[in-house]
């Protein structure tokens, strides 16, 4: 059995900058949205299908900005490593939790406070992001 989990994530922007971060019920990671892609997938294809059954939303995938192939622990299963594909959006629409999803939340990159992150959020995506912005 593969010890690993394909995933497409999304780095959601809004006006302020701020990035929007799920948190999935019974669990206390918050993470990017986004899913497992299946075998048959494209990942942006897997993105759009996931951002809207977790949340509501309708992304353009032409708007999607590719930023690369990411991997970490996975947050939830232990002894699984999790390889994303990482897309960035900007949005204005609102969000509305879904399916596995019990929260969401638009965060200050530099303000998390003491929030528990995945360490695929925590390690790489939000340092890439803070990185990116400091250029």
């Amino acid at each position: 059995m593969s010890k690993t989990i394909r995933i497409a994530a999304a780095l959601l922007l809004d006006a302020r900058g701020h990035t929007l971060l799920v948190r999935k019920r019974g669990t206390l990671a918050f993470m990017q949205p986004g899913g497992k892609i299946e075998a048959d997938e494209q990942p942006l294809t897997a993105l759009a299908r996931e951002l809207f059954e977790e949340l509501g939303l309708s992304i353009d995938p032409s708007h999607a900005h590719y930023l690369g192939h990411f991997s970490a622990p996975a947050a939830n299963e232990p002894g699984f490593e999790v390889q994303a594909e990482l897309f960035q959006l900007r949005i204005d629409s609102k969000v509305q939790p879904a399916a596995e999803i019990e929260e969401a939340v638009w965060v200050d990159v530099d303000a998390l406070g003491d929030r528990h992150l995945a360490p695929l959020t925590r390690d790489l995506i939000l340092p890439h992001y803070r990185q990116r912005n400091a250029q």
